[in-house]
């Protein structure tokens, strides 16, 4: 499985492992001088969640056209956005679209 990440500054982050995925989202999502108020995470199957700081989740696939549009979570605590982060790193694509 591949996937990557972008931080709030717009870095690409290639499979970056559990620990440094929560740094990212955990101290991103914090940062008041981040260019990007959000960050997300790619996988290959195009499956992608952005979350916002301010708790804003977005899944959506960003490759396949004809797919399901763009679903959105709000209120969606860090904790929860880790989880969910991970679970699309492991490929567990099922399973965080049965979050929304």
């Amino acid at each position: 499985m591949t996937y990557f990440m972008y931080d709030v500054h717009g870095n690409a982050v290639d499979e970056p492992d559990a620990a440094a995925r929560r740094t990212l989202i955990v101290d991103g999502l914090a940062d008041p001088e981040a260019v990007n108020p959000e960050v997300s995470l790619t996988h290959e199957s195009g499956w992608s969640l952005t979350a916002y700081a301010g708790g804003l989740l977005l899944w959506e696939n960003v490759e396949e056209e004809g797919t399901a549009a763009p679903e959105t979570r709000d209120g969606v605590s860090v904790d929860e956005v880790v989880r969910v982060f991970d679970l699309l790193a492991e490929g567990e694509v099922e399973k965080v679209g049965g979050t929304f």
